[in-house]
């Protein structure tokens, strides 16, 4: 299973676009922290290959991952990431 960023330079037939999301809490009171981001990008791209596998694709390419924080109210706040791919299966 691969993922990339970019383009295929091999013949491949497009599956499906995927996506998942993931979010994380924190209180308002803590201090941002962004670092969390790297845990949820890696959750998000395991995801994103799960569902890649469950449609009998090889890889993933153009996944884009968001990130946001949400308030959702005065506490607490949310990490949130969320990824997209377009799913492909390698020509044989």
């Amino acid at each position: 299973m691969f993922l990339t960023t970019g383009d295929l330079q091999r013949s491949h037939m497009i599956k499906s676009v995927v996506s998942a999301t993931e979010h994380l809490m924190f209180q308002s009171d803590e201090i941002d922290q962004f670092e969390r981001f790297d845990g949820l990008i890696e959750k998000v791209k395991q995801d994103l290959m799960d569902k890649a596998e469950a449609q009998d694709g090889d890889g993933l390419i153009y996944v884009n991952f968001n990130t946001e924080i949400a308030q959702v109210s005065v506490a607490p706040r949310y990490l949130i990431v969320t990824g997209y791919g377009t799913i492909v299966k390698l020509a044989e």
